[in-house]
């Protein structure tokens, strides 16, 4: 059975959503703060990678232009040697 309506219990309910309205105002600034947050990281990632991408296409160039002579490995007769491409 429901509870008779009253005075005290309309203050009671709307104290209660007061204090909900507060809290997910709260909230929604918080995440407000951290989406901005979020927004500051990326940029910065985006930053280094670009940054990453430029020196590694610096060091294929000097890779283009120099030829390295691989080692050749001494053999022995005790092992086999096995050459994986992928």
């Amino acid at each position: 059975m429901p509870r008779q309506q009253t005075e005290a219990t309309a203050h009671l309910e709307m104290y209660k959503l007061l204090v909900e309205k507060q809290r997910l105002e709260e909230e929604l600034q918080s995440l407000d703060q951290r989406q901005q947050q979020i927004h500051e990281r990326l940029a910065v990632l985006e930053g280094q990678v670009a940054g990453l991408e430029q020196t590694t296409a610096k060091l294929e160039v000097q890779a283009a232009g120099v030829a390295v002579q691989p080692k050749q490995p001494k053999s022995d007769p005790n092992f086999d040697t096995w050459t994986l491409e992928y």
